[in-house]
């Protein structure tokens, strides 16, 4: 398979690195596109692919083209890649609230993957959600799913909207759990630790959490009820929290990335 990753930032490089870790492209069936100057030169270094900073009439000669690029360019990519397409090219967009229906419009173009993956993917430890518009073959889109799965892992999402929702659950996600821990060491700060120790205690703490959830046979409920036993510490922190509607909070804030999602696909 021979691939073009348009934009190289975090996360087209991160797919970029692990396609060729797993040996699912050689680096010279792998060409990367990156605009900005200084960035191209940085990847020429890498030599992680074939690096360009223009797109020409070559593109045709590749099987899957993924766009990296930010939401906001994606208008002036398109243009950039009229009349340079072949009909049986797959596209795998990794833009943010741009629709399938959006990217089949301006590309003139009928075969889309819609994915959405998470920053993890540069550890080989992200999630992806994904659909795909119809006609796409069964084996077309499990060499998708595969590449994808060269991230971490990957959910195929049968209705379109839902991406939204992905984008505020998963594609977001990593945020909300740095913004967490913040909070977390600035209090043990606070409580007299230097913060490397305090980092340590709350990044350990995360670890672990994560292991149970994956590997204890207790749903979230009694993982909770586990830690907190009545008129304990744990439960104090917890009242606190209800009190002061956290829940709720990251309830209202996780709705306002999706909302935001939509806002962006129109």
């Amino acid at each position: 398979m021979k691939i073009a990753i348009l934009g190289c930032g975090n996360m087209g490089l991160a797919f970029a690195r692990s396609f060729v870790q797993y040996d699912l492209v050689k680096k010279e069936n792998l060409l990367l596109i990156e605009k900005n100057e200084e960035r191209c030169s940085s990847l020429t270094k890498l030599k992680e692919g074939v690096v360009v900073n223009v797109i020409s009439d070559q593109i045709k000669n590749y099987d899957l083209i993924i766009l990296a690029v930010k939401p906001q360019d994606f208008e002036t990519l398109a243009n950039d890649l009229d009349g340079k397409l072949h009909g049986e090219q797959i596209v795998l967009s990794i833009m943010a609230g741009i629709n399938i229906q959006k990217i089949q419009t301006l590309l003139n173009h009928k075969y889309v993957v819609r994915a959405m993956p998470n920053t993890p993917a540069m550890l080989g430890m992200g999630i992806t959600g994904f659909t795909s518009a119809e006609g796409i073959s069964i084996g077309k889109l499990f060499k998708v799913e595969n590449l994808l799965n060269a991230t971490g892992r990957s959910i195929y999402i049968e209705d379109e909207s839902m991406i939204d929702a992905v984008t505020a659950l998963s594609g977001s996600g990593p945020a909300y759990f740095y913004y967490f821990v913040k909070s977390m060491v600035e209090t043990g700060k606070q409580m007299g630790f230097d913060e490397g120790t305090a980092l340590q205690f709350v990044k350990q703490t995360m670890l672990g959490s994560y292991h149970l959830i994956n590997n204890a046979e207790l749903g979230l409920d009694e993982l909770i009820s586990a830690v907190a036993s009545k008129g304990g510490t744990t439960e104090a922190a917890l009242k606190v929290f209800n009190e002061r509607g956290l829940g709720e909070s990251i309830k209202e804030g996780l709705l306002a990335a999706e909302k935001r999602a939509k806002e962006l696909s129109k």
